[in-house]
């Protein structure tokens, strides 16, 4: 028996006892290491929803997580006990249209990890323990941190919003939201080769980790006069999920740019100016959370080509779950706050 945070609504998250499920032949039993409290899980905590995702039973969330393997099963051969792993939240079929066409992350029968988007609900990994199978686990031999290892979820979102984006060589890139996939995709800009990087935030903080990661300049969208920021950038990124954030992007992105959302925005109450889009010839993309990228990250990371150690505000015990989630909510203290096993 394991303790797991289970969220039963809207700020009723509760620690209770949590059985492990038996292995089969290609499981894996993993101990946590680190975890990191997402966007999305904040949505669940405080709203007992992400858009049109309802909490309708209780749900175990934390889908950016790191471990150590406990037990395998009779056939595993990708990890042994005692290895550190890094573990992919995304479980596609593999079978549909999608997967065969390489686009796995928009799977028709995707099961992602503490995810209300099923019923019944796929649940996550803010636990002690859990069995997952043994192709969601990348083993890593180098001398990184559990809690780095868990960004890496989180870095392939960045890339896949980045490679959505098209050619970023010699661009300017702007990015509305400077938290955590913000940040990301920063870095992810980066490394394609953007000329010119440009946050944009209605807080402070944010735009301090920002910078920290490589922007070349911030912007207190909140206090800007917003013809300032016209025809600022060749591409733009929405990472805040904020209707204001998309609206400058909008003004931002030059005639023939491109805006990628990657933040979720709300479900209600939007405007969506076509015709704008329309006459300036804007591509406006989604971006989906993520396929191959995920072990572009973990290559990132366990070569520290990329360091997520600045953005790591934070790292509380699993029993502190609801601080952890109030800190995670606070924007002013934190960037990335993360749940850990000893």
């Amino acid at each position: 028996m394991s303790l797991a945070c289970r969220i039963h609504g809207a700020r009723d998250l509760r620690l209770e006892p949590d059985e492990t499920a038996p292995l089969a032949p290609h499981e894996v039993e993993v101990r946590l290491g680190a975890a990191g409290i997402c966007g999305s899980d904040l949505h669940y905590f405080l709203h007992g929803r992400v858009g049109a995702f309802v909490i309708r039973e209780p749900l175990i969330p934390g889908h950016e997580a790191s471990g150590v393997v406990l037990r395998v099963g009779d056939a595993v051969t990708r990890v042994a006990p005692g290895m550190k792993v890094a573990i992919n939240p995304s479980h596609p079929c593999g079978r549909c249209d999608y997967c065969r066409a390489g686009r796995d992350n928009l799977c028709s029968n995707m099961r992602f990890l503490g995810s209300a988007s099923v019923y019944p609900h796929v649940q996550g990994m803010f636990r002690e323990r859990f069995v997952m199978g043994e192709r969601q686990l990348t083993p890593v031999d180098e001398d990184i941190s559990l809690g780095e290892l868990a960004c890496a979820e989180p870095l392939s979102i960045g890339l896949h919003g980045v490679r959505r984006a098209g050619e970023l060589m010699g661009r300017t890139v702007l990015v509305t939201g400077g938290g955590t996939i913000g940040c990301m995709a920063v870095i992810a800009a980066r490394l394609a080769g953007a000329a010119r990087i440009i946050v944009c935030d209605i807080a402070d903080r944010p735009l301090e980790m920002a910078r920290t990661v490589g922007a070349d300049a911030t912007v207190r969208s909140d206090t800007t006069d917003a013809s300032e920021l016209v025809d600022i950038a060749d591409v733009s990124i929405e990472a805040a999920g904020s209707p204001a954030a998309l609206a400058t992007c909008l003004a931002a992105t030059r005639r023939g740019g491109r805006i990628v959302q990657v933040g979720t925005l709300p479900g209600e109450g939007m405007h969506f100016p076509a015709n704008s889009i329309m006459a300036r010839e804007l591509d406006y993309v989604g971006a989906f959370r993520a396929g191959p990228e995920f072990d572009w990250a973990v290559a990132y990371l366990r070569t520290r080509r990329v360091d997520v150690r600045p953005l790591m505000s934070a790292q509380l015990p699993l029993d502190q779950a609801v601080q952890a989630f109030e800190l995670a909510a606070d924007r002013s203290r934190s960037t990335k706050v993360q749940l850990v096993c000893d």
